[in-house]
């Protein structure tokens, strides 16, 4: 359901646990597709995330429905990844192999070490839960293949290089 703006309608009720576990990841799910969408159109932060919120977000068509986000998280990982982009890629960069710098890697994946290294960076999730909420999210954009291994092992070298930098 849409507002007269086009906006998804919000529910008023607060989310359980559970409930509020599925809007962040749902929120996670679209930010890496966000994140793609804005490196292979070229589309600005304002236009991307406008249509995130106004037809995809919560969105529902006779064709399909899309799933309610926290557009907090949303927001705030597409923001971090645009704004940092430079460090995030260069963390991405530190946990490649020397052949395979972060421009040679498939654009989806790229989208979602951005946005993992957005969270990683925001430090408010634990670094256990982002590593597996993204390993969740690489296996369901590539369910066939061992894109989840190597999103865990980079992930998990993001995270000790931030935890090093920070001195944790």
């Amino acid at each position: 359901m849409s507002t007269p703006d086009g906006r998804p309608k919000r529910s008023g009720a607060r989310p359980d646990a559970a409930g509020r576990r599925a809007l962040s990841g749902a929120a996670r799910f679209y930010a890496v597709q966000a994140l793609f969408q804005m490196e292979t159109s070229g589309q600005t932060f304002d236009t991307v995330v406008a249509e995130f919120e106004a037809h995809r977000i919560g969105a529902e068509t006779p064709e399909e429905n899309w799933v309610e986000a926290n557009l907090t998280l949303f927001r705030k990982l597409v923001e971090t990844a645009v704004d940092r982009q430079a460090q995030i890629d260069q963390l991405t960069d530190r946990a490649l192999v020397a052949k395979w710098p972060i421009a040679r890697i498939d654009p989806t994946l790229r989208a979602l070490f951005r946005a993992a290294g957005a969270e990683l960076l925001v430090g408010i999730t634990p670094e256990r839960v982002v590593i597996s909420e993204f390993v969740d999210i690489a296996s369901a954009f590539f369910p066939e293949g061992r894109e989840t291994a190597f999103v865990n092992a980079v992930l998990d070298h993001m995270a000790r290089a931030l935890r090093a930098a920070e001195g944790r």
